[in-house]
C-alpha cells in the first residue's frame, strides 16, 4: 500500500509540473512571451505627428504651373508649401511657423524614378522625420509608348532610393503618393481648345498626343500608358511594404475622381491650387491614420 501510494503522489507531483510547464509557454513571463514582447519592442512604431518633412518627386510637388504659365510655384506645393488656400502637409502637422523653418522640398520638374536617388540624398541630409515622394508620371509619359520606362527598371531604381534614404535615415518614415491616373487627365482635359493647344507643346505625348483622334490605335496607345501606371502604382505598393516605415496611399491619389477645377488652367495637366490642396487632404489622412492604409 505504502509503494503504490508513493507511485501515486509521484504520479501526481509529475502531472501538475507538467501542467505547470504548460501554463508557464504561455505566461507573461514565459520564453514564448518575452519573445513576443521582443518583436513587438523592435517593431517601429509610426509617428503619426512628424516634427520635420521633406519632399522629392516631380513638377506636381514642385507646383508647376499652378500660378504661372510654365513655372513652378513651391509656395503651393502639397507638400511642403504655404500657400493658406493648399494648407500643405507641412502645413497640417507643423502649423505655419513650422513649416517655414522644417521642411524643404527637394523635388525637381520633369524628374523621373531615376532621379529620386539623388534627391533622396539631399532630403536625407536635413534628416528629416518624414519624406513624402510622388513620382512616376514623367517615367510613363514619354514620346511614345516604346520610350516609357520599364516596370523592372522603376522598381530597381525606387528601391536603391529607399537604400539610399536608409543609409543616412534610418529611421526617417515615407509617405508615398500613387501616380496620378493619367487617362482621367485625358479624359477631362480633351474638351478645352485651350488645353488641348498647350498638349501640343508636348505635354505627356504617349497619353495626350492627338487629343482628338479616337481611333483604335489612338485609344491602343492610351491603354498601354495606363495599364503601366497602374503597374507602377504596384511597384510603389510592394517595395513601401518592405520597409517597416513606409506607407503607400493605397492608390488614393490614383483613383481620386478629379475634375477640371483641379487642373491648372495653364496646361490641364498640372494640378491648380484646389488640385494641390486635395493631394495635402489625401497624404494627411494617409500620414495621421492609425494604422496603414489597405
Amino acid at each position: 500500500m505504502r509503494k503504490r501510494s508513493h507511485r501515486a503522489r509521484l504520479a501526481l507531483a509529475v502531472a501538475a509540473a507538467t501542467v505547470l510547464g504548460v501554463a508557464g509557454c504561455d505566461a507573461q513571463g514565459s520564453p514564448a512571451a518575452r519573445a513576443t514582447g521582443a518583436r513587438a519592442a523592435k517593431a517601429p512604431v509610426w509617428n503619426r505627428s512628424p516634427a520635420s518633412i521633406a519632399a522629392v518627386g516631380d513638377s506636381i510637388t514642385r507646383g508647376f504651373d499652378a500660378c504661372t504659365v510654365l513655372s513652378d510655384c513651391p509656395e503651393v506645393s502639397w507638400a511642403t508649401g504655404s500657400d493658406a488656400q493648399v494648407e500643405s502637409l507641412a502645413v497640417r502637422l507643423l502649423g505655419a511657423a513650422g513649416a517655414a523653418t522644417h521642411s524643404w522640398n527637394y523635388a525637381m520638374t520633369g524628374a523621373r524614378m531615376a532621379d529620386l536617388s539623388q534627391q533622396m540624398a539631399d532630403a536625407a541630409s536635413r534628416d528629416p522625420e518624414l519624406v513624402t515622394v510622388m513620382v512616376g508620371a514623367n517615367d510613363a509619359c514619354r514620346s511614345s509608348t516604346r520610350a516609357m520606362t520599364p516596370v523592372a527598371g522603376f522598381r530597381a531604381d525606387f528601391e536603391e532610393a529607399l537604400r539610399t534614404l536608409r543609409a543616412t535615415a534610418p529611421k526617417t518614415q515615407v509617405y508615398v503618393a500613387s501616380v496620378p491616373n493619367l487617362k482621367r487627365l485625358w479624359e477631362q482635359g480633351r474638351g478645352n481648345p485651350l488645353g488641348k493647344e498647350v498638349w501640343k507643346l508636348g505635354i505627356c505625348p504617349s497619353m495626350l498626343g492627338d487629343a482628338d483622334d479616337l481611333g483604335e490605335a489612338a485609344e491602343h496607345r492610351r491603354d498601354q500608358v495606363e495599364d503601366r501606371v497602374v503597374a507602377y502604382n504596384k511597384v510603389l505598393k510592394e517595395v513601401c511594404a518592405t520597409d517597416r516605415r513606409c506607407r503607400f496611399d493605397g492608390n488614393a491619389v490614383y483613383d481620386y475622381r478629379f475634375d477640371t477645377d483641379q487642373l491648372s488652367h495653364w496646361d490641364w495637366f498640372h494640378p491648380s491650387r484646389d488640385g494641390q490642396a486635395r493631394l495635402a487632404s489625401i497624404a494627411y489622412r494617409t500620414v495621421t491614420a492609425a494604422g496603414p492604409v489597405a
